[in-house]
């Protein structure tokens, strides 16, 4: 049996060994060298969406700029803390001219703040001076002795007065009470959807508020836009239809002019009194008090007669 030569078999196993060692080195330098790379293009690909956004945002600002006569929004100055004071100051001894200084001091106070809008309004001009009146309310109402920043209290005064213009520009003018019920019905629509996870009915806000389902159903009605009568709704070539041409002229149906024509032959062929009497009630207006005054006689023959005359009419137009 032959023998085994330690030493015949040292050097190539050696040479073996280290040839694995450095390949091993070398791969996980590769990776190393590899994901170095990765971050390093993570980086310039983060840093590639960062001036991308970046550009849209000044693409933005540039469609929705805000112009101010004669004023460079670039070169507005900004007022510190200690200088608003003072001028604060002097417009309360009525030195108007501190008051100027205030407002343009703080404009872009009023530019940042319009930022939370932009997807509200195409108008931001608009908005613009409206949060230039809340500025300037904030100016005039401002009470040095509470001893906070003057933007602590002006940027609330701004927003709401920004706020209150957005809720009230409508064509139509919604009385407060309403606004108020149909955000209250809004809201509770909101909560009911999530909480049932479907689409919830007028009689569900209705019973949640404690209030008649009319009323919901008016107040919602109030929120939606209003079109006008003359809008387009279909155009293929031809003649244009309008708004107007869908909608049911009611006083020109058949039925309502010939009831309009019987109504007027049963009066003619009242006798003078209950036709008189008919007359003012249904037409002027007048109670039957007012008639018995004017007549001479007791509200009760006002109402016999009355009801006289209308029994005659049903008969005749019946």
């Amino acid at each position: 049996m032959a023998t085994l030569n330690i030493d015949e078999l040292s050097v190539p196993f050696l040479l073996y060994a280290s040839f694995l060692c450095i390949l091993i080195i070398t791969q996980k330098e590769i990776k190393d060298k590899n994901n170095e790379m990765l971050d390093i293009s993570n980086i310039f690909l983060f840093k590639k969406r960062i001036l991308s956004h970046n550009k849209m945002k000044g693409d933005f600002m540039a469609r929705h700029k805000v112009e101010i006569c004669g004023v460079n929004t670039a070169n507005i100055k900004v007022l510190s803390n200690e200088e608003q004071i003072e001028l604060l100051k002097k417009y309360k001894m009525g030195d108007l001219n501190a008051k100027e200084e205030l407002v343009n001091g703080n404009l872009k106070l009023v530019l940042s703040i319009l930022q939370r809008f932009h997807t509200k309004t195409d108008n931001l001009d608009d908005l613009f001076q409206v949060g230039c009146i809340g500025l300037i309310k904030a100016i005039e109402n401002f009470d040095l002795s509470h001893e906070v920043k003057f933007s602590t209290y002006a940027v609330p005064m701004i927003l709401g007065e920004i706020k209150r213009h957005l809720r009230d520009d409508n064509n139509l003018r919604i009385s407060r009470s309403i606004k108020d019920l149909a955000y209250k019905a809004l809201k509770a629509k909101e909560e009911l959807t999530n909480l049932y996870g479907r689409e919830v009915t007028v009689e569900e806000i209705s019973n949640v508020l404690k209030l008649p389902v009319y009323d919901i159903t008016h107040a919602l009605d109030s929120m939606k836009e209003t079109i006008s009568i003359f809008e387009p709704i279909y155009q293929d070539g031809g003649d244009t239809i309008y708004l107007e041409d869908q909608l049911d002229d009611k006083e020109s149906r058949p039925e309502k002019v010939e009831l309009s024509i019987d109504l007027k032959e049963a009066l003619s062929k009242l006798k003078e009194k209950e036709r008189y009497i008919i007359t003012s009630r249904y037409i002027i207006g007048k109670t039957q008090m007012e008639l018995a005054e004017e007549i001479g006689i007791s509200q009760a023959q006002i109402s016999r007669l009355e009801k006289s005359g209308l029994e005659h009419i049903k008969k005749m137009i019946s």
